[in-house]
């Protein structure tokens, strides 16, 4: 997939770069597809690929993942959800990426997060025009 997204960069197919690199993003994830814990990875993979891209040197969610290692995904996601909009979900906003912030995660797997959590994911994508699928 690494390979298809930078022919399609070379050939300007921007349409084609992003969807292989969509699906490197669900591939990456060692978690069990389908699953949150697979989902958050996924999101923070296209994160780092974004800020990477963006700063042209590896970049790593080194806070995040530490949280995640404290807290677990669950919780991790729940709190980013309920304080301030992040740099994370502008970055993924800019990049037609929103199904991949927490928001969008806590609303696709809402029997695991609490209606306070679900009511701040739903507002803050709201407020981008944002409709969960």
């Amino acid at each position: 997939m690494r390979a298809i997204a930078k022919n399609a960069r070379a050939m300007n197919e921007d349409e084609l770069f992003r969807a292989a690199k969509l699906k490197l993003f669900a591939i990456l994830p060692a978690e069990e597809q389908g699953t949150l814990a697979h989902a958050v990875w996924q999101s923070i993979h296209a994160l780092e690929d974004a800020l990477s891209e963006e700063r042209g040197k590896t970049i790593r969610l080194s806070r995040t993942r530490q949280k995640i290692g404290r807290v677990g995904e669950r919780e991790c996601v729940a709190d980013l959800v309920m304080g301030k909009e992040s740099d994370g979900f502008k970055l993924l906003l800019e990049r037609r990426m929103l199904h991949l912030s927490f928001e969008a995660l806590a609303l696709g797997f809402a029997d695991q997060f609490n209606a306070e959590v679900l009511v701040h994911a739903r507002e803050r994508l709201a407020a981008h025009s944002y409709v969960p699928q």
